[in-house]
């Protein structure tokens, strides 16, 4: 399958990360947003739980690297990119993205539509996009605990999304099965951006609250997230952060045979 990124990419985990600043990912996904005439852009933001989950599992790393744009969420690649060929220039967070084209889409009264929240919550959500992103046209799906990508209620967040056309879909459904919905659907979807974004909703929505900026520019928000739900975050991590470490330490040792090779070669 061939990807519809038009940013350089930095090779690691192997994943093709795009090496671009947040504003210009931004503007980019605006673009696809506004051109419905293909198949839709899916958009995954992996960070460090991510990639260990990944490493773990091959089979749905195959479906995952299928995504058009791949953006770093978690400083720690940022910072794993700085001895790589290609470095990202910086954090793209699936949060960051939800706020920024929830309200690009309201001043360009572009429809979105969110699959994400727990039964019964339509109303309340729908009342706080009014709120907090005034004009947004926004359509919702609740989805069960149960909810199956290829099952019943995946078909059914199907025929809503193409009953609504919207111009971006975000999916917070957690990871595998945001993906593995995208994924599954792409052709099938009348819409020009899936976006894979996790809990994006609840901060954007401010149910949760962002670590301050200091924290996240420090590469620290995990700390703040572990702080202010321990017994949910604890495994992500502690446990998935020191899985991370030796992952780490393999793909630089990667990296030095492969620059070891080319110097060799004369490239």
């Amino acid at each position: 399958m061939q990807n519809q990124s038009v940013f350089p990419a930095c090779r690691m985990f192997g994943l093709d990360i795009c090496a671009v600043g947040f504003r210009q990912a931004a503007d980019q996904l605006m673009l696809c947003a506004q051109n419905r005439s293909g198949p839709p852009a899916i958009v995954v933001t992996p960070n460090v739980d991510h990639v260990v989950r990944l490493d773990a599992d091959p089979q749905f790393r195959q479906l995952y690297v299928q995504a058009d744009y791949i953006f770093a969420d978690g400083m720690p690649l940022v910072w794993a990119s700085r001895r790589m060929p290609v470095h990202l220039p910086e954090r793209v967070t699936g949060a960051d993205l939800f706020v920024a084209l929830a309200r690009a889409c309201a001043a360009q009264q572009l429809p979105v539509f969110v699959i994400g929240g727990m039964p019964g919550q339509e109303e309340m959500l729908t009342a706080a996009f009014a709120h907090t992103y005034p004009g947004l046209q926004v359509e919702l799906f609740c989805p069960s605990m149960q909810f199956d990508p290829l099952g019943v209620e995946g078909q059914e967040a199907l025929r809503r999304v193409n009953l609504t056309r919207p111009g971006i879909v975000f999916v917070c459904l957690g990871m595998p099965k945001q993906e593995r919905w995208a994924m599954a659907q792409r052709h099938a979807m009348q819409t020009g951006v899936v976006m894979c974004v996790g809990a994006a909703m609840e901060f954007a929505l401010g149910f949760k609250a962002r670590a301050p900026l200091w924290m996240q520019n420090a590469g620290l928000e995990w700390c703040w997230r572990l702080a202010s739900e321990p017994r949910r975050l604890w495994r992500r991590y502690i446990v998935q952060g020191s899985r991370f470490a030796g992952l780490l330490r393999r793909e630089w040792k990667l990296q030095r045979t492969i620059n070891h090779q080319e110097k060799g070669s004369g490239h």
